[in-house]
């Protein structure tokens, strides 16, 4: 007999997620809030009453926001978006284009992010090698490159369901089933973009690579030691 209790073995660290590494519920939450006053002030007021209604969320959830110490920069940004989208709509007098900004910005963000994968510069690699404060050294690692260029097609698709979908809504005027569609592809869209990209880079690397957080790269010129996994 030892004559002590046994020591309990330490639970094995849960794999990172893209999530944990990013977040990202918290502000597409947010950014969903000013659509669906929008469309519910449309529905009681008019086009004057979803303006109104979309710039008064858009005010309560950068309040919101800066209390609770999200950056100023990110805050006026998300408040801004809200107010250039009411004035389209007031400009055009029509409903349906509050969301013609949201359209453009998907049409622009599937663009961006095919041609970053295309140059070699995945933007799924840059995001996350930001967030790990990386550097450019991820794409020194061709497996870690390789697998951010494949998973950076998952979020690419995303923007183009979104425009795929909101496109015929917004020709046809169709203002509660944007406000509804844009409610149902903003969070639930993420979450799945960010469960199935990070299924893709994993199952993209090859057996024994340390991860995202660790890229495997040579010595730089300037003599800056390769990466590699912590113990």
């Amino acid at each position: 007999m030892t004559g002590g209790p046994e020591r309990e073995r330490p639970a094995e660290p849960r794999p990172e997620s893209l999530a944990d590494l990013l977040g990202g519920r918290r502000g597409a939450v947010d950014a969903t809030l000013p659509p669906l006053a929008f469309g519910l002030g449309w529905v009681l007021g008019g086009l004057w009453g979803g303006v109104f209604a979309a710039v008064l969320t858009g005010g309560a959830v950068a309040g919101w926001r800066w209390r609770r110490g999200d950056r100023p920069r990110s805050v006026l940004i998300g408040l801004l978006a809200v107010c250039v989208a009411a004035l389209i709509a007031v400009r055009t007098g029509r409903a349906a284009d509050f969301f013609l900004l949201q359209i453009a910005s998907n049409a622009a963000s599937a663009l961006a992010w095919a041609v970053s994968i295309v140059v070699r510069w995945p933007l799924l690699g840059v995001v996350v090698g930001v967030a790990l404060r990386q550097r450019s050294r991820w794409r020194r690692d061709p497996a870690l490159l390789r697998a951010y260029g494949r998973g950076s097609w998952v979020w690419t698709a995303t923007y183009v369901l979104r425009v795929a979908v909101f496109v015929p809504l917004w020709l046809d005027g169709r203002v509660v089933a944007l406000t509804v569609t844009r409610a149902a592809l903003t969070w639930p869209l993420i979450a799945a973009a960010l469960a199935a990209s990070w299924v893709v880079v994993s199952r993209s690397l090859p057996p024994g690579h340390p991860g995202p957080r660790h890229p495997v790269v040579a010595p730089d010129p300037d003599g800056e030691p390769a990466t590699s996994p912590e113990k």
